[in-house]
């Protein structure tokens, strides 16, 4: 029996032009809502796995409006703690072609950048949990959120969960006086897995791949085990853009015995690529758990991720089947009856 994953982060209500529309276009805005760290729980609930997330919203329509949005996607949201003034915001213009894709934040003095770390009663929500999720958006955000996290890991450390982070370094959100290379060193600790390229590394690490090394990424995954040994799986997705429309995907794994690559998956034409990070690493953690070779994990995280890259909004909303379909070389797209 497969045992829950809980996931804790900021979700934001998500407000973008219909159709490819540039801001000045519109008439309109699309509401839906989406996280990081939540992305992951409610692909993994659709995939079929046991998913809560852990979060802080504001007590009024819109924080119970976005719980309500991913309880319809099977998520456990009671651990929700509800204070604060006010929701996060994230406007999307998706681009076409020669155009990105444009976003713009409107998070700060958001109810979960204010929340309080005493608030959650880690050994409680975790207590029938196998594995907890994190991104380095999160502690980014806040000092207390930041120790919300460390508070967090450290619960799960003591019960015996797998730890995993996409540690997802954004230079901009650190604005709160501590600098990310001090407060991830500490995070990261005490995670098992690891989303983390080779650029996630030298800006948070200080790591660069070795001279004269064969292979950037197994230098760089093989030094960050060094120095946080609890880490027994690097992993990351290499994206060739052609265009905002066209994007070639593969994914890499390191765990200080073996590299592990996938098939680069074709996508054309992009329908929303918001979340594909999320998407391939609630692949990598279903297929961790249903699949016996971290191959096939690997395999599933990226023709998940893959497929997100076809859907809008920020979650993956896809079946275990439809992933294999693609894991099997199906990707003609043929019309189902």
């Amino acid at each position: 029996m497969i045992k829950q994953v809980v996931t804790f982060g900021e979700i934001m209500m998500r407000l973008s032009p219909p159709l490819n529309y540039r801001f000045a276009q519109a008439s309109g805005l699309e509401i839906t809502y989406g996280g990081g760290d939540a992305n992951v729980g409610a692909s993994l609930a659709g995939l079929g796995v046991p998913a809560a997330h852990v979060t802080c919203f504001p007590d009024n329509d819109l924080g119970r409006a976005a719980a309500q949005q991913f309880r319809a996607l099977g998520v456990n949201m009671d651990a929700t703690v509800y204070e604060g003034d006010r929701l996060g915001l994230y406007f999307l213009e998706v681009g076409a072609g020669m155009r990105p894709s444009k976003v713009v934040y409107d998070r700060a003095n958001s109810a979960f950048a204010n929340l309080d770390p005493a608030r959650f009663n880690w050994d409680e929500i975790l207590k029938d949990a196998g594995w907890l999720h994190w991104t380095g958006i999160t502690p980014a955000i806040s000092a207390s959120t930041a120790e919300a996290t460390r508070q967090a890991i450290a619960a799960a450390r003591r019960l015996g969960l797998t730890v995993s982070a996409d540690v997802n370094y954004r230079r901009n959100l650190w604005q709160y006086g501590h600098t990310a290379q001090s407060v991830m060193s500490e995070l990261v600790q005490g995670c098992d897995v690891v989303v983390c390229s080779e650029n996630d590394a030298e800006d948070l690490f200080g790591i660069v791949p070795e001279p004269g090394t064969d292979n950037k990424f197994v230098s760089v995954a093989r030094q960050v085990m060094a120095r946080f040994p609890q880490i027994k799986q690097v992993i990351t997705t290499r994206r060739k853009t052609h265009s905002a429309s066209h994007n070639g995907l593969k994914g890499v794994f390191y765990d200080g015995r073996q590299l592990l690559e996938t098939v680069s998956h074709e996508i054309n034409p992009i329908v929303d690529r918001i979340g594909g990070g999320d998407a391939f690493m609630a692949g990598f953690i279903y297929g961790s758990l249903a699949y016996e070779h971290p191959q096939q994990a690997l395999n599933f995280g990226v023709a998940a991720s893959a497929l997100k890259h076809t859907i809008h909004g920020d979650v993956n909303l896809v079946t275990v089947a439809e992933v294999e379909e693609i894991m099997k070389g199906n990707t003609s797209g043929r019309l189902v009856r």
